[in-house]
């Protein structure tokens, strides 16, 4: 009778089966495995616009991210080289979770995973959203899209570069407080993926540090400014040893960036606080390069959401705050129409004017000039390389011979005045400028609702230093918008008259 037992395999196929398991099916696995561990490109997304807009990506964590938990770590490592404790010393914002807890990751910074990392960079938010106070004892209220009067930009850069070249930054001091930390490493992230990330990160901010040195050879900007245009001539390779000095000690005040709908329609403004543009979708795409996106890493459609976003949002009623004297205001109706709403628009929401948006030449507002020379027609025509090959190719930047009038939607809350923040408050912008203050101290959120802007006066409050503003600095000059065609020649009734109204903007 038959057998029904399967013979065994013969030798050879054995062989074939370990041999093909060893050279297919192993390397295949590992290949899956390697691919779903550092594979993918996941930023975290948000369904509301402006948490989408305060943490959401914009392309910039592939090229410039720090790995979260040494983004985590380096304020404790190098602490020696902040202002202060964490972050927050630099003027980020965290906000409070329910439980009471901090976030942890402040306002203007997103987190994308990447190459198998959790990377986290900067966002538009960092510079266009601050707090304000209206009173010490009270909560700062955060604000979406208002100048970050509070971030300093410049002393954000210096930390990085000053630990990068720091003995610190290194896995036998950034692991350990990575573990202090909470993070749960595996083998593989603690003997290999972080020591690698560390190595990197280190030598890519130190050649950062190397083509950035002429940050370090300018005067402080303090908070709530950035020397724009100067940082893009580093990206273009110019030599800036070489450049005339002039061009130099540049920083202008961040903007606010609500109502931008009213600024392209029914005509597009010019754009910056020179005018050296006038379509948005270029000026928004060229700052997204200081959230350290490139050309081939830009998010497009997260970016798109911003854009919409800033299309109509408003800027927080100052009567959220304050109370506003109507019959005050009534009165600084028809003097801001004689003196201001031919270049500044008829109201808060209404942008129509003969000027508005349009350049005015140097000579004519006499402001000071370094912000306008910084930005020259070489870097203009470098500029215009920017996207070649793209659909969106840069083709409207130019180099213009005065700064541009700007709408005033929410402007009790973009104080300091003038392109470079040189003057603090609305009240003292009607004054001459003999009259207007000559140092102030920047950097603090509690406001004034007489003179409309920040307090100023004082060097320091809780606790907390503020940066010393010395308009006889280069660029730092506070002359301008003077004269009869301004007012400073009104009343001071009348001019009280004017500010009154002005809150109701």
């Amino acid at each position: 009778m038959p057998s029904s037992v399967t013979p065994p395999p013969s030798r050879w196929k054995q062989r074939f089966l370990i041999l093909f398991a060893l050279t297919v099916l192993l390397p295949a696995a590992i290949v899956l495995w390697l691919v779903g561990r550092f594979g993918g490109d996941s930023p975290v997304d948000y369904a509301d616009p402006v948490e989408h807009f305060k943490y959401g990506s914009t392309g910039g964590e592939h090229e410039m991210g720090f790995p979260y938990w040494i983004w985590r770590a380096l304020p404790e490592v190098c602490g020696h080289y902040l202002p202060g404790t964490g972050y927050q010393s630099l003027g980020m914002l965290y906000e409070t979770l329910p439980n009471g807890r901090l976030k942890d990751l402040p306002v203007g910074t997103s987190k994308r995973r990447y190459q198998g990392v959790d990377r986290v960079f900067v966002n538009c938010a960092v510079c266009h959203t601050s707090t304000v106070r209206a009173a010490p004892n009270q909560p700062p209220l955060l604000v979406a899209g208002m100048p970050a009067a509070l971030f300093n930009m410049k002393a954000f850069e210096e930390f990085f570069f000053q630990c990068a070249a720091d003995p610190k930054f290194s896995k036998e001091f950034l692991i350990p407080e990575i573990q202090r930390q909470g993070a749960k490493l595996d083998l593989l992230d603690r003997y290999l993926v972080y020591p690698a990330a560390i190595a990197i990160m280190r030598d890519r901010v130190l050649a950062l540090k190397g083509r950035f040195e002429w940050v370090f050879e300018q005067k402080a900007w303090g908070p709530g400014r950035v020397d724009t245009f100067n940082s893009a001539k580093v990206i273009f390779n110019f030599p800036m040893h070489r450049l005339d000095p002039k061009e130099f000690d540049a920083p202008a005040d961040f903007p606010s960036i609500w109502l931008q709908r009213p600024r392209r329609e029914p005509r597009a403004m010019e754009l910056h606080w020179d005018g050296n543009n006038t379509d948005m979708t270029e000026r928004n795409k060229s700052a997204a390069f200081g959230t350290g996106t490139t050309p081939p890493t830009l998010d497009l459609p997260r970016i798109k959401r911003v854009e919409a976003w800033i299309l109509d949002a408003e800027p927080p009623a100052f009567s959220k705050l304050f109370p506003i004297d109507a019959d005050l205001a009534a009165r600084g109706a028809p003097l801001y129409k004689h003196y201001c709403a031919t270049c500044h628009g008829a109201s808060g929401r209404d942008f129509s004017g003969e000027y508005v948006g349009r350049v005015t030449p140097l000579a004519e507002i006499g402001t000071d000039r370094r912000r306008l020379d910084s930005y020259t027609y070489t870097l203009a025509v470098n500029q215009a390389t920017l996207y070649a090959g793209y659909p969106w190719r840069f083709s409207k930047f130019r180099k213009t011979y005065g700064y541009a009038n700007m709408p005033l939607d929410g402007i009790w809350l973009r104080a300091p005045y003038l392109h470079n923040g040189s003057v603090p408050s609305l009240r003292d912008l009607l004054e001459p400028a003999a009259a207007r203050p000559k140092v102030f101290w920047r950097g603090n959120d509690l406001f004034d609702p007489v003179k409309v802007g920040f307090v100023s006066d004082s060097p320091d409050a809780g606790g907390k230093k503020f940066f010393r503003f010395d308009t006889a600095e280069a660029g730092n000059g506070n002359g301008g918008h003077e004269g009869v065609a301004y007012g400073t020649g009104l009343s001071p009734d009348d001019k009280a008259a004017l500010v009154e109204f002005l809150k109701t903007f």
